[in-house]
């Protein structure tokens, strides 16, 4: 009976103890993990053609982890009180760097995206994303009573986004526009906006988002490669169709890792924005799998973490929370449905997947924001637990 007792105990779950989410940790260490095994794979080819050493993006990659554990570090110990006192002036400090990058920044593949910081660039659309997040936090903090009552505290987090809009579009950069768009509209819709309102927001969305690619020659070729790419597989298709072939090659357990044939100078972008295609032909079925329930864990963390603060009464830690949960989520949505050919191509990158310094650490920074989000609302749920019990 002792020995039933004691295996009893032993399977049964218990509570964690732990002050910050391990889930989520675990899943960003591992999609960290296996995005730098990736992109060393993914990046010998291209850099040894270019720079005539095949580790010159690993050692780049290298620098930039660093960094992102140094910011993560930082995130985790700023508290959100500084958030949300500051949120207006990083919001402010936000449109200043997308005015800055309009005149200063470096031009690459015809888009004036980067402020250059010596041998690296700095995103600005990146950061901006960010700090417009905390804003809108912030908004439905303050006015959440204006948002759900009338327009016009609906439509005032709309104005600025479409000004942050405006500057992101002169890049040009219509995918970040789309995932700060997708994410506002969620973090009104959870805050408890009018049905109509929210329909009305989409229905104008969808349909100015049509129309800037219908002006845009570049832009309507995409669409058009997307649909149907074999049509033109060595033009405006070229890209999805030898990404599609690197699925196909796939298989269920892949070519092994580091044996991609599409990586060799046929797909562009391989360790960048089409990573995913190589984790598809390297590892096949299970690898992509894998990588998907990571990303599912990581998002699912988000929103829970959200969920939590606003039960706790931090509704700012909550929608800030749960604005990271959907802008996770909606990029790399995009993201694995570019490569799969089930949406257009829209240069978004794979979550601590993809190679590139901005988006990993400015999502290492988001990433810091939710352990503290966590940890903080863990605090408080304990002191107010134990002044209960000492009553």
């Amino acid at each position: 009976m002792i020995a039933l007792a004691q295996l009893k105990e032993t399977l049964t779950p218990k509570a964690s103890n732990s002050l910050f989410d391990v889930p989520l940790m675990y899943a960003m260490l591992m999609l960290i993990g296996v995005g730098f095994v990736m992109v060393t794979s993914a990046s010998m080819p291209v850099a040894e053609r270019l720079f005539d050493n095949p580790y010159h993006f690993t050692i780049r990659h290298t620098i930039f982890l660093v960094g992102s554990f140094i910011l993560f570090w930082f995130a985790t110990s700023v508290p959100m009180s500084w958030w949300k006192r500051s949120n207006p002036y990083l919001l402010l400090f936000g449109l200043v760097l997308l005015v800055v990058v309009l005149f200063i920044g470096r031009e690459v593949n015809g888009a004036k995206r980067w402020i250059p910081l010596g041998p690296f660039g700095l995103q600005v659309a990146e950061a901006s994303k960010l700090y417009f997040f905390s804003y809108i936090a912030g908004y439905l903090v303050r006015k959440r009573d204006e948002v759900q009552e009338n327009i016009k505290g609906f439509a005032k987090p709309i104005m600025v986004f479409a000004v942050y809009a405006f500057l992101i579009l002169m890049q040009p950069d219509l995918g970040t526009v789309v995932v700060m768009f997708v994410t506002t509209v969620g973090l009104l819709f959870l805050a408890g906006a009018k049905l109509w309102q929210f329909f009305a927001l989409m229905l104008t969305g969808v349909s100015l988002v049509v129309l800037l690619i219908i002006v845009e020659p570049y832009r309507m070729a995409r669409v058009v490669g997307f649909l149907e790419p074999w049509e033109d597989p060595f033009g405006k298709g070229y890209q999805l169709v030898q990404s599609l072939m690197a699925y196909g090659q796939g298989g269920w357990f892949g070519q092994g890792l580091g044996n991609s044939i599409q990586k060799l100078q046929y797909l562009p972008e391989a360790h960048n924005d089409f990573i995913f295609a190589v984790i598809a032909e390297e590892l096949g079925f299970v690898g992509v799998f894998s990588i998907i329930l990571l990303l599912g864990c990581l998002v699912s963390r988000a929103l829970l973490i959200g969920q939590r603060a606003l039960k706790a009464s931090k509704e700012y830690e909550g929608y800030f929370a749960l604005g990271i949960g959907i802008w996770f989520a909606f990029q790399a949505v995009v993201n694995i449905g570019a490569s799969a050919g089930i949406l257009p191509t829209k240069g978004l990158t794979l979550p601590f997947v993809s190679y590139g310094g901005s988006s990993l650490w400015v999502m290492t920074i988001a990433a810091g924001i939710l352990q503290r989000i966590d940890f903080e609302t863990k605090m408080s749920t304990r002191q107010a637990t134990s002044r209960g019990g000492r009553r």
